[in-house]
């Protein structure tokens, strides 16, 4: 539960994890304006930041990973290994290894070895699956808003008792993500410029939801 917020017009008492609010508030409010980046690394902090292959990318690489290993120490720990709480706990743990896999191409980004039946066909000449043609254009963004809106409301809402779904105190790592999605894919139908592509920023707040919701419920079995 977050700590009572002290303003000039009163005390707020959220109930969630604000981090991803004072996070954005950052990026866009300091680093977005931050000078000297291209007489330093040639490009300004925020598109270093941002950047394919960048520092948030990578960062997103060892929240999954590591959540992928919590995950499956919580499985290994749980006494009933066939009841759905077990079950989403595996699925977390395989999905997070999947997802940190596909965030460095399965390697080639570090060894510059690929597999050129996938690299060729990929969006990016990259081997990974989630740039692929069809998954990339037409599933990607609909996976990450129908998924993020589950993650962060949905299922904890409707399934309160299955602790290996996010709580409500995370929520917001979650549907900030949703909503820009939603805001990137309705600007093409707009009648302005579509809006920047700004998906790491956001993306790694749903590593750290994920990483978070991990390393939380990996203490509370430690106690157990």
């Amino acid at each position: 539960m977050s700590k009572e917020i002290k303003t000039p017009w009163g005390k707020l008492a959220p109930e969630v994890n604000l981090f991803p609010i004072y996070y954005l508030m950052f990026i866009y409010g300091f680093v977005y304006i931050l000078p000297f980046g291209r007489d330093f690394i040639g490009i300004s902090w925020f598109d270093w930041l941002r950047k394919e292959d960048g520092p948030l990318e990578w960062i997103q690489f060892i929240e999954y990973l590591s959540s992928s290993i919590l995950a499956f120490i919580i499985f290994i720990k749980q006494k009933k290994k066939r009841n759905l709480n077990s079950i989403i706990w595996l699925s977390i743990a395989f999905l997070s290894f999947v997802v940190a896999g596909e965030e460095i191409s399965w390697g080639e980004r570090l060894t510059g070895l690929g597999i050129d039946t996938i690299s060729n066909l990929n969006v990016q000449g990259e081997t990974n699956f989630h740039n692929l043609p069809f998954f990339h254009n037409y599933l990607l963004d609909p996976v990450f808003e129908i998924g993020c809106i589950f993650l962060g409301w949905f299922g904890w809402k409707r399934f309160k008792k299955i602790d290996s779904l996010p709580s409500k105190n995370l929520s917001l790592f979650f549907l900030s993500v949703a909503l820009f999605y939603f805001y990137f894919d309705i600007s093409w139908a707009s009648t302005t410029e579509q809006i920047r592509n700004d998906q790491e920023i956001f993306e790694f707040l749903l590593s750290t939801g994920i990483f978070l919701h991990c390393f939380t419920n990996l203490k509370k079995n430690i106690y157990l």
